[in-house]
């Protein structure tokens, strides 16, 4: 590289037209002549043509001196000024995506015009997956997950990854991939059923990923504020936060939480395509989404034919469902908070779980109708035992009171129960949030079964087990006015592993101030690292 490019790359922006000899006849200057200090500094150059690249910013205007040999409207083109050139020096404005990964200029070209053009259909799609953006979504799997149907694990398919990821690029966008049906295997859930979850094959895994990433350029567009549920930059914290706010701040007096059952197994796969034709027109890429449906799931090596549902498990499946509940759901709430509602209403989703906030009871119960009824015809309804409706908000206290009645009911959220209150020192309406007592029972049982399986390993290394789960607890649970439940969990671990260590041996019971040391090491006092959930939506959403 030359001296004058290594001033031109580090400088500011500076004409592209080099200097070059005067002309009395013809003098339409862009560049003015070379200052003393220039020429200096050219005199010190190797070339001795090295003061015609003289880095200076363009002039603010051009005016041409020489005039034209014909009349009319030459002479008013040529005497017209030209404006200052405008420069790119500014970097590619292409966004992060989740996990700090940044989008590539065609998937930031979709969010774009997705953005641009809320009606627009598009017809090219599946030709953004690449090879590179394969290998991403192959080692972004985790290494030591269960193998499913096909069982190939992670570190036996990364024998000749580059072959492995070529031949299967080749194979999506030949339409030869073939979609294979996923593992069935239950997890045990915190009220003792089993839920269904499916691991999918090995390459369904990786396409997947890269599938969803690029419609999330289309459909992080789509989906409204109030949904929360499988979208990338947004937490279970954000929900809270935006629920907390709306029920402080709005006229809330009737709250109605509810929980579709069944939806990822109850989803109809006809709807769900004549959702997806809204705005993906790529027969190639319907026809990929259509194969991981119809593979369904095979349990004790049989494969039924399934026509609903998606496998919950499966990458692509949350995105689907959140499809489907706007088209369905979301869409529907919207409309009809402008158009019928005449109070305040709230609604905040995450995934199939939502609640929502009424101002009066009359358009509570329209509304109930119509959602029973928009949900049936479309293959769903509301889970019998987690639907209800309660007196929430502001004036709870005071109308139970009033009646006769005790304290005002509660709903539970994301593994936190909601319940009225009054700030100490102001006396103000507050919503207060404490762990949910199943939840904690819950995994307080679990960690006393894996504290049993590992009885006589050593203390370090239980402890250090122990502190991760800890501190993972405090991470989620830790907000305002759940201080004394995470104190109860905190002391509810430390005698569990007292018990455990005494019953190592005849001679291991030791008393509590010989075992304080340990358990201050690997079991923490809890702190409180979130802010009120007002302080942080305010903060977030500036008005």
């Amino acid at each position: 590289m030359l001296a004058f490019d290594r001033e031109r790359a580090s400088g500011p922006a500076w004409s592209e037209n080099l200097s070059r000899p005067r002309n009395n006849m013809h003098e339409k200057r862009e560049t003015s002549g070379m200052s003393r200090s220039d020429r200096e500094r050219s005199e010190k150059a190797l070339s001795p043509t090295a003061d015609r690249c003289v880095p200076e910013g363009s002039d603010c205007a051009v005016a041409p001196l020489n005039r034209p040999n014909k009349e009319g409207w030459a002479l008013a083109q040529a005497g017209e000024e030209r404006a200052r050139s405008k420069e790119n020096i500014v970097g590619s404005d292409t966004s992060p995506a989740a996990g700090g990964k940044r989008v590539s200029q065609g998937l930031d070209g979709v969010r774009r015009t997705a953005h641009e053009r809320r009606q627009e259909k598009f017809t090219a799609l599946l030709h953004h997956p690449s090879v590179d953006l394969l290998r991403d979504s192959c080692y972004a799997l985790r290494r030591k997950a269960a193998p499913g149907a096909d069982g190939v694990a992670w570190r036996e398919y990364k024998t000749g990854l580059e072959g492995r990821l070529v031949d299967l690029h080749s194979r999506v966008h030949r339409g030869a991939y073939r979609a294979q049906p996923s593992r069935r295997v239950y997890i045990r859930k915190d009220d003792g059923r089993q839920r269904p979850l499916g691991i999918a094959a090995l390459e369904d895994k990786i396409v997947q990923p890269a599938v969803v990433r690029i419609l999330h350029q289309i459909y992080e567009v789509d989906l409204r504020g109030f949904s929360y549920g499988f979208r990338p930059g947004r937490s279970p914290h954000q929900a809270l936060d935006a629920l907390t706010a709306g029920i402080q701040t709005k006229r809330v007096r009737r709250v109605l939480d509810c929980d579709v059952q069944g939806s990822f197994d109850n989803l109809w796969h006809e709807w769900l395509a004549k959702f997806l034709k809204h705005r993906v027109a790529d027969p190639r890429m319907l026809r990929l989404i259509q194969k991981w449906l119809r593979a369904g799931v095979s349990q004790d090596g049989q494969w039924p034919e399934t026509k609903t549902g998606t496998p919950r498990g499966a990458v692509v499946s949350p995105l689907l469902a959140n499809v489907y509940l706007h088209y369905v759901f979301d869409l529907r709430v919207q409309a009809w908070r402008k158009k019928a509602a005449q109070g305040d209403v709230i609604v905040v989703r995450y995934a199939e779980d939502f609640v929502l906030g009424f101002q009066y009871r009359g358009e509570a119960g329209r509304f109930w109708s119509e959602l029973q009824e928009r949900l049936a015809k479309f293959g769903w309804e509301l889970h019998a035992g987690k639907t209800r409706w309660i007196g929430f908000g502001r004036l709870a206290a005071q109308n139970r009171q009033q009646r006769g009645e005790g304290k005002p009911r509660t709903f539970t959220l994301l593994g936190f129960t909601h319940y009225c209150g009054k700030r100490k020192k102001t006396g103000r309406f507050i919503v207060w949030r404490k762990r949910a007592k199943k939840r904690m029972v819950a995994k307080l049982h679990a960690v006393k079964a894996v504290l049993r399986r590992w009885m006589h390993e050593p203390a370090a290394r239980v402890g250090e087990w122990l502190r991760k789960v800890v501190l993972g607890n405090y991470q989620y649970h830790a907000v305002p006015g759940n201080i004394d439940r995470l104190a109860l969990f905190q002391c509810r671990l430390r005698l569990l592993w007292r018990n455990i260590l005494f019953h190592r041996s005849q001679k291991g019971r030791k008393s509590w101030k010989k075992l304080n040391r340990l358990l201050e090491r690997w079991i923490p006092a809890p702190r409180v690292p979130h802010p009120y959930a007002m302080a942080r939506f305010c903060a977030a959403h500036p008005r």
